[in-house]
């Protein structure tokens, strides 16, 4: 009896480095259960051509001939609402890392991370997750502090609390699990109440909650 293989993970690529796009490319392409549909060396380009691909996932410079990449993110998430974006840049200064997020970005790498780690985070986004470079993580926690909870929010538990720390600096549910010392699929069942209690629908929310 034949089993059909699941389709692979469409991925696209916004780099104007021509070295590093091939080098990602090939990257994408020799992973099992990944393929790249397409590269982009400009964001007028990638913005007009990538919709009509509907990839799954796109890996996003900032620094970009014409419009940065965080400007093109937020235009692809407005014409493709369920598309993942990894930013993947040599920027790792926190107002950048915000302006990514809030254009839309699922999670924030930076080049120096190794292809291991690059599958991983795309691995992650496919599964809900918003991966981020350790070095990331340590600048976002050092640049903002979390407020204490508004009279209208309902406090979260010491365990929420624990769940959503590890995941502001970057760890995956597996991790915080291991961490915690819990399943992944209680940390989901934490990570369902603390996006009802902070009114958000995704990790990327719940952190930028937690950071501003």
């Amino acid at each position: 009896m034949n089993t059909q293989q699941p389709a692979p993970i469409s991925v696209a690529i916004v780099e104007d480095n021509a070295e590093i796009c091939e080098s990602l490319e090939q990257i994408i392409n020799d992973a099992p259960g990944f393929a790249c549909v397409g590269t982009f060396r400009n964001t007028a380009t990638a913005c007009s051509k990538i919709p009509r691909l509907n990839p799954q996932l796109v890996i996003m410079d900032i620094q970009m001939p014409g419009a940065s990449g965080i400007v093109c993110t937020a235009k692809l998430k407005q014409a493709l609402p369920e598309l993942s974006i990894i930013m993947f840049t040599v920027f790792e200064d926190a107002e950048q890392i915000f302006k990514a997020l809030k254009a839309g970005a699922s999670g924030y790498l930076l080049k120096s991370a190794t292809p291991e780690k690059l599958l991983d985070a795309l691995q992650e986004i496919v599964r809900g997750g918003a991966p981020m470079s350790e070095e990331i993580a340590r600048k976002v926690i050092q640049s903002f502090h979390k407020p204490p909870p508004t009279p209208q929010s309902e406090p979260l538990t010491p365990r929420e609390e624990d769940v959503l720390r590890l995941l502001a600096r970057g760890h995956s549910a597996k991790e915080i699990g291991h961490q915690l010392y819990i399943s992944s699929g209680t940390v989901s069942n934490h990570l369902k109440h603390i996006y009802r209690k902070l009114h958000v629908r995704s990790r990327v929310e719940a952190v930028i909650n937690y950071l501003e």
